[in-house]
């Protein structure tokens, strides 16, 4: 019997700025699923990366430059499971992250990226559906990491 099930690991992050109450968003360019719509940062993890935080850091550094100060709750993650239009399946894993300043420097995989204020979540377009409530949770999950112990900065 010839196993057909592809499966994927793509984690993403939700950077908050505290000091906008806003989310970053990037606009996919040339992805055959979301292209031209705004989404989360974030990738596939590879047989090369040595956990999960080495991924989301190496991702991090590799779609919005080094430069970008990113504190995230590493432990707890609010899950979404996908699937491709080219009939692939994959577990999204969304982690809290809070800027904290740097430049910021999008690389070939997307057009541009903005600040939403998270008030504006209910009617911005184009993006992916799941945002706002992939916002709601993560910002519940990293509050109560934050009021235990210090984020993990990448």
């Amino acid at each position: 019997m010839t196993d057909t099930t592809h499966f994927q690991y793509c984690q993403k992050l939700v950077v908050i700025n505290p000091a906008t109450n806003s989310v970053l968003l990037a606009r996919r360019k040339g992805e055959a699923d979301y292209d031209g719509v705004y989404s989360f940062i974030g990738g596939k993890m590879e047989t090369t990366d040595g956990s999960i935080l080495d991924a989301i850091r190496r991702e991090k550094d590799e779609e919005i430059g080094k430069k970008a100060e990113i504190s995230i709750a590493e432990d707890v993650s609010y899950n979404v499971l996908f699937r491709k239009n080219d009939g692939n399946s994959m577990v999204l894993p969304h982690f809290y992250a809070e800027y904290g300043g740097g430049e910021i420097e999008i690389n070939e995989e997307y057009s541009d990226y903005l600040w939403l204020p998270t008030d504006s979540l209910e009617t911005f377009e184009p993006m992916i559906d799941t945002i706002p409530e992939a916002v709601f949770w993560t910002r519940h999950l990293g509050q109560a990491v934050k009021q235990h112990r210090a984020l993990t900065r990448l």
